[in-house]
Order: structure tokens, then sequence, then C-alpha cells
């Protein structure tokens, strides 16, 4: 590519991620903390792309001025014609025009299942806020439940949302898959369901599950992590959260 290519993809790039970072598009690709690093990304590729076509522009009148010997020569270095670029260069252009109109789906259970547990012990327990059921997300109740051992769930009913996964053996899992940085490091952490189950469980629809802790423990098949089990007492569908992505499995 010659360098107003260049730029125009450079701006196209750009554009592409201040388009994501201002849409929800951002949170399938990264966590959320990232959107400002990701804005100023966006920024700093339209600043150079303009910044490379206002000095092409410049290079180009100043050749212009120099007369038509002066334009050959910096041309083609004396050969007298300039060569051209190939078009199918541009085809690179077609990846951006995927992400700013084709949004992938968040992983899902087909991940979830071919992948180990990424449940970690936790530093510390904060305190459940008062109520019942309590809010709590996965990862909070699965370091309590086996690092713990559920005594600072304090016997407390829980409510806990994520999405359907299912074994070979049709076991039924909630899963919420944890970022640390971007989606191409999102790793499982894994529920197991038992007591008053749905009849029907459609793998990859979101749930909001009732429940009590319970003891029931197991071994993840891919890696021998721990997966502990929740003794459901009530649950409904839900819509795909807002972020499908759990952000808080290093706390």
């Amino acid at each position: 590519m010659n360098r107003q290519a260049q730029a125009a993809v450079l701006f196209l790039i750009g554009a592409a991620l201040l388009h994501a970072g201002f849409t929800d598009l951002y949170l399938r690709y990264v966590k959320a903390g990232l959107r400002p690093l990701l804005l100023a990304a966006g920024v700093v590729l339209i600043v150079t792309a303009l910044a490379t076509a206002w000095y092409e522009w410049k290079n180009a009148r100043r050749r212009k001025g120099a007369g038509a010997d002066g334009a050959v020569a910096a041309g083609d270095e004396g050969h007298g014609h300039v060569h051209h670029e190939p078009r199918i260069s541009w085809l690179l252009v077609l990846p951006l025009f995927a992400l700013i109109l084709v949004a992938p789906p968040a992983l899902g259970s087909y991940s979830a299942m071919r992948t180990g547990t990424a449940l970690q012990q936790p530093y510390g327990y904060m305190k459940l806020p008062a109520g019942d059921p309590v809010p709590v997300n996965v990862v909070d109740y699965a370091g309590r439940a086996v690092y713990d051992h559920g005594r600072s769930l304090g016997g407390r009913s829980v409510r806990i949302t994520g999405f359907v996964a299912v074994d070979r053996a049709g076991t039924p899992y909630l899963v919420r898959m944890a970022l640390n940085c971007c989606a191409a490091d999102a790793q499982p952490v894994k529920i197991g369901l038992t007591g008053k189950i749905p009849p029907v469980l459609q793998p990859d629809a979101w749930l909001e599950v009732t429940g009590t802790y319970t003891t029931k423990q197991t071994r993840d098949p891919v890696n021998n992590g721990p997966i502990p089990f929740l003794r459901v007492t009530g649950s409904r569908p839900v819509p795909t959260p807002h972020d499908p992505y759990d952000e808080t499995w290093n706390n």
C-alpha cells in the first residue's frame, strides 16, 4: 500500500475502535475496564492517519512544484513510470467492516465444557449484604463454597445468574466466563445444579437461580479443578446481561 492507502486503513481502524468503544460492542472483545484505553487507541490511530495524509499532501504539492522531471524521479527513481500497488491489498479493509457490522456472540456452553474451571482461591470474603435471597455472582459463590466450605454464606439463600451448560452425563451447570483481559483469555467458572432443577434446560440460555449451599462437589474432567454445587429452590429464565462476562475472578 502507498501512504494514502495506509492512512485510509489507519483511519478506518481508529473509527472501528471508537465505534466499538462508544457502544456495547467492545464488551464482546475486552473487559469493561479497558474502555478508556480502547477509545484512546482509536483517537491516536485517527490522528496518525490524518497526519500521514497531510504529510503526503504536502509532499505531492512540493513534487508538483518541482516540475515533471522531479515527479518522475520521486515516483520511480528515474525509470519513467510509477508502480501502482495491487488493488487486492484493499481486502485488508474487509475485517474492519466485519468488526463494525457483525457483533460476535459471547463465548458460551461449547467453550465452557471444553475448558477447565478457572476458580481461584480469593484473598478474603466480604460480608454479604442484608436481604434474602442475597444476590451473588458465580465466582463469589463458587469461591465461598469451595475454599470457605460455605461458612461465609451463613446459611443464607442466594440468587445467582449465569448461562446453562450440560455435560455428557446430563449434569447441568450454571456458568460465567471470567475475563482477565479480553475474550481471548476467557475461562469458565462453573456451579453444578442440584435440587429443584427445571425439567427442560437449553444450553446457553441465561437463568437466574435461587438456592442454598450444599457440600456436594465434583471435579472438572478437563483440569481436575473443583466445581461446587448449589441446591436450587427456584429458577427463572432471564435475558442475556449487558456484560456477559464476569470480571471478578481475580478478587
